[in-house]
């Protein structure tokens, strides 16, 4: 109930807005950018690891609470009263652990879902500080995330800044390994992407040029590769030529020895 209010209060406070002022809202999927982040897809490589090892581990207490039943469904009519007793408080007492053990795992507060959020909470920093700059910088009003519980109905992909987000983020990494010439050689090639993506004429002729100059250096490289092919196959030719010429001389000598020998 409370998720509704908030949905419905939110879509009415950004209704009333729009009435009196140009509105400029965009979204995230924050899942899309997650997966495109690199240290997040290490570290969940790694979470993924430890949550087989630990469905292993259950499987292997599950194995053996099964084997504790079976073996007391087969002995039953030969043990006493007070034995049977003892077996099932056994079972009972590992049913308890195995319980235990999963609600530490996997439950509502457990080891995975704590470490999921250790994990994604540095890059959810990351994006929070890229939407902010994003929505000053392109005058942004709200910034929704489609992933969340907020349910949207339609999203047209043109107000989808995600790649925005993934890109200012990669920038970040990148910048942080650059030299400062190296950094100011960076920041020009931000500042022509960003004025790109305002003018998308501009992009269009950008990647036209792009396409040109790709074919250009592909038919350089395919001419390059053929002078190459002809050059080597006239140095076969000359040394086959060497060749056949050293064996016709060497021939010609051993003919002219040997008449000599005759003589």
């Amino acid at each position: 109930m409370k998720k509704i209010l908030l949905i419905t209060s939110l879509f009415i406070f950004i209704t009333g807005f729009s009435q009196s002022a140009s509105v400029r809202i965009g979204y995230i999927d924050m899942e899309y950018i997650l997966e495109k982040a690199p240290d997040y897809a290490e570290a969940k490589a790694q979470l993924e690891q430890k949550a087989s090892r630990w469905k292993e581990d259950i499987e292997l207490k599950k194995n053996e609470i099964n084997k504790l039943k079976e073996s007391l469904a087969t002995e039953r009519v030969l043990l006493t009263k007070e034995l049977i007793e003892e077996r099932e408080e056994e079972i009972n007492l590992k049913e308890k652990e195995l319980f235990d053990y999963q609600e530490k795992r996997f439950g509502a507060r457990g080891d995975l879902i704590i470490q999921k959020s250790l994990l994604v909470k540095p890059i959810q920093d990351q994006v929070f500080t890229a939407i902010q700059d994003i929505a000053e910088q392109k005058r942004y009003d709200f910034i929704l995330d489609k992933s969340s519980d907020l349910t949207i109905l339609f999203a047209d992909k043109r107000h989808d800044i995600s790649d925005l987000v993934v890109r200012a983020i990669m920038r970040s990494e990148k910048r942080e390994q650059l030299s400062k010439k190296e950094q100011k050689a960076q920041e020009a090639k931000e500042a022509k992407e960003d004025l790109q993506d305002e003018n998308p004429a501009l992009a269009e002729r950008q990647k036209i040029l792009d396409e040109k100059k790709a074919a250009r250096d592909k038919l350089m490289e395919e001419r390059k590769a053929a002078r190459e092919k002809i050059i080597e196959e006239r140095k076969k030719a000359a040394i086959e030529k060497r060749k056949k010429l050293e064996a016709e001389k060497n021939g010609t000598e051993i003919e002219k020895e040997s008449s000599e020998d005759d003589k």
